[in-house]
């Protein structure tokens, strides 16, 4: 396995599970972009927590849902089997000392606190996917403190130590080898496990604080890394490793990649890398040059939330000239995606003096700690105020007659019991009337205060039923296989929370059982 992180252990627990002797790779000590993340895993049609809360959610309606969300990212079938297969997800993460629990979060927001542990964490009740498929929360999270991805990946990372997997930190993947018919065969490597004792650990240290808190601030993650490569350079070894079974990579994406993300979806430079140093792509390259095809290399996530606190779903989303962006009630990678894409990557949120009112009573108690130090400085610094639409909007630079025939276009609806313009469903809609009127700066750019957290989405093309990567004329190359961002997966076309730790559990012990019963030409998946 190359990468050691969620995918990459979940590959390994099943393939030590079925016989095989396996050698998990990480250039750094484990975790990755998983052990970053919320610690959310998208499941349903009934799982045991959303029994506990009384969640009614069945496979159709899940799928149904997703089908809207996934595209043309996998087949109906693969859907359909990743929707049927997830309360037994969820139990096999519980099997591996996964912990989590059924209490629903009663409000709409982006992450829960430490309250709850069950909520909506898509766009399912959003307008235009509520009149298709039934609302259910299904962001499953980690039940622990914070955000939980760290206790996620700390739990699968014991339950594949338990396993006797090795586990070798400190080693890059440079080159994949094959044989004379373009099999794999296995890989090489530089590696610091003879390095001595304080450059092992040194090494590790920098990973670590170059993922956090140098994901916030880029300048510290610069630095870090280039004193982890100048160890590298000098003190790691090459190895050449014989892989019988195959190869599985998953390496993650290449949100670090800057001349990737400029080459593949140039116009998303300006957020938040979420992940390590080492979502460099250099995973996805080396299937590549084993002959690998890709695919939605294009397609990066951007979150542009306006939760919690959840009032602000109430307001208004535009543009420069004053219309509506989208339904304010969609996920914050719909709102993200349409920012970007259509509008020059600029928006503000509109509100009333109610709104603010509510906000400032509800923000803190609704929130994470930087949620809601997020919610503060759009509220302070990043906040407009006018005695009218039309005046905040002059003060802002946008056209004030543009934003007045929004809201009052937006108020007339509501007062009449109307649809509303944009399609947000009635139990979010509240007239704007109270001034003075606020326009929140929600553009997305480079900001500690306020960032917008960027994810890669595409990778190698595999086989569905067996992660096995494909070539370029549609050809499985035999002993390679892939899982998580490193591939084309679940989540490629369209992101919601949770969707890739999901995709990264599914097409991980996919690749993992695959990669042992290759030669048998069985598969579970």
């Amino acid at each position: 396995m190359i990468g050691f992180g969620a995918a990459g252990a979940c590959a390994a627990i099943e393939a030590a599970d079925a016989g095989a002797s396996v050698l998990v790779l990480d250039r750094f000590a484990g975790g990755g972009a998983s052990a970053l993340s919320g610690g959310v895993v998208y499941a349903g049609g009934g799982t045991e927590q959303q029994r506990a809360a009384g969640v009614d959610d069945s496979v159709d309606a899940m799928y149904d849902y997703l089908r809207l969300e996934v595209g043309d990212a996998v087949s109906e079938e693969t859907l359909r089997r990743f929707c049927t297969g997830s309360v037994d997800m969820v139990g096999w993460l519980q099997d591996n000392g996964v912990p989590f629990a059924g209490s629903l979060c009663p409000y709409k927001t982006s992450y829960p606190n430490d309250d709850y542990y069950l909520y909506h964490s898509g766009s399912e009740t959003a307008g235009g996917f509520r009149e298709v498929a039934k609302p259910a929360a299904r962001g499953h999270r980690v039940h622990g403190p914070g955000t939980s991805g760290k206790l996620l990946f700390a739990r699968l990372a014991d339950a594949v130590r338990r396993r006797g997997v090795q586990v070798l930190p400190g080693t890059r993947a440079t080159e994949l080898i094959t044989d004379d018919a373009g099999a794999v065969t296995g890989v090489r490597v530089r590696t610091l496990r003879d390095a001595p004792t304080w450059v092992r650990r040194a090494h590790r240290v920098l990973g670590r604080y170059s993922a956090k808190p140098g994901i916030y601030v880029p300048a510290i993650r610069k630095a870090l890394s280039r004193q982890a490569e100048r160890l590298e350079r000098r003190y790691a070894r090459e190895e050449e490793l014989t892989a019988r079974r195959g190869v599985v990579i998953s390496a993650g994406g290449f949100i670090a990649n800057r001349a990737m993300v400029r080459e593949h979806a140039p116009a998303y430079r300006g957020g938040l890398a979420l992940g390590t140093s080492a979502d460099d792509g250099s995973g996805i390259r080396l299937g590549v040059g084993a002959g690998g095809a890709t695919a939605f290399l294009d397609r990066v996530t951007a979150w542009r939330f306006v939760t919690p606190p959840s009032v602000f779903i109430r307001g208004l989303i535009v543009d420069r000239n004053g219309t509506r962006v989208i339904d304010e009630s969609r996920y914050g990678a719909a709102v993200g995606e349409a920012l970007i894409q259509h509008h020059e990557a600029k928006g503000w949120l509109l509100v009333d003096d109610e709104i603010v009112a509510t906000a400032k009573r509800t923000a803190r108690k609704e929130a994470q700690w930087f949620q809601w130090l997020q919610a503060a400085y759009v509220l302070s610094r990043g906040r407009v105020t006018g005695s009218s639409p039309a005046e905040v909007a002059k003060r802002v630079g946008l056209d004030p007659d543009g934003l007045q025939a929004t809201v009052d276009a937006y108020n007339e609806a509501a007062a009449a019991g109307a649809a509303d313009p944009a399609g947000k469903p009635g139990e979010y809609v509240q007239p704007l009337r109270t001034p003075p009127f606020s326009l929140l700066d929600i553009s997305i750019k480079p900001s500690l205060s306020f960032p917008c957290a960027m994810l890669t989405l595409g990778g190698l093309v595999v086989d569905e039923r067996t992660g096995q990567v494909r070539a370029e004329n549609g050809e499985p190359i035999p002993g390679l296989y892939a899982a998580g961002r490193s591939a084309v997966g679940i989540c490629s076309r369209s992101y919601v929370s949770g969707l890739s730790l999901a995709d990264c559990v599914f097409s991980g012990r996919r690749a993992g059982s695959s990669v042992v019963r290759s030669d048998k030409n069985e598969n579970v998946f």
